[in-house]
């Protein structure tokens, strides 16, 4: 049991794993050694951390999320059902040692059920990668990408709402500038 935090009886948590501070982790989730998991993240119902992963403060993993060595998810990232992370580029059943390409998921991403992230990527700040969407190069920060593979479709805001052609959001109204403009926020 964390302070304030909660871990299933049917949870396997090694306890050479580091789990933050109000941290829930339900039933038939793995947290392998050396894992890092931060403050007030929840992993749902059959997670799976691998040994060595970092997941920072407010992260949300939904039920059947894997996430293998070599994956950084920095803070408040969201990762829908059944989406899952790839680590060895080219993979072989008959080969002991692979060689692992790293993957970093920014502050606020958020990934959609059933995607899949080809490892040796970033995915930027705030970026959100569509349902089903098969991810094999960087995502900018900003960036609504859909599809297999994953193309850019769009721009969202902070508060997760597409953003209009001229970079406005619609819900919160907040107005974002591309890259070449000087001013405000930058998409």
């Amino acid at each position: 049991m964390t302070q304030q935090g909660y871990i299933h009886p049917t949870a396997e948590v090694s306890p050479r794993a580091h789990i933050g501070e109000g941290t829930k982790i339900w039933n038939q989730a793995q947290v392998r050694e050396g894992a890092t998991i931060g403050r007030n993240c929840i992993l749902s119902k059959n997670v799976y951390i691998d040994a060595g992963v970092s997941i920072g403060n407010g992260v949300k993993l939904q039920n059947n999320v894997n996430v293998y060595h070599g994956v950084t998810i920095e803070d408040d990232v969201f990762l829908g059902p059944s989406m899952t992370f790839t680590n060895d580029r080219f993979p072989r059943a008959f080969q002991s040692d692979f060689e692992v390409s790293e993957t970093l998921v920014k502050r606020g991403a958020s990934i959609g059920a059933n995607a899949t992230i080809r490892c040796g990527i970033v995915i930027g700040e705030y970026a959100m990668v569509g349902s089903g969407s098969v991810v094999t190069r960087d995502v900018p920060p900003y960036a609504l990408v859909a599809g297999n593979p994953a193309r850019q479709i769009g721009r969202v805001c902070q508060c997760g709402r597409r953003l209009n052609d001229s970079g406005q959001c619609p819900t919160c109204g907040t107005q974002y500038r591309t890259i070449e403009e000087s001013e405000g926020h930058t998409v």
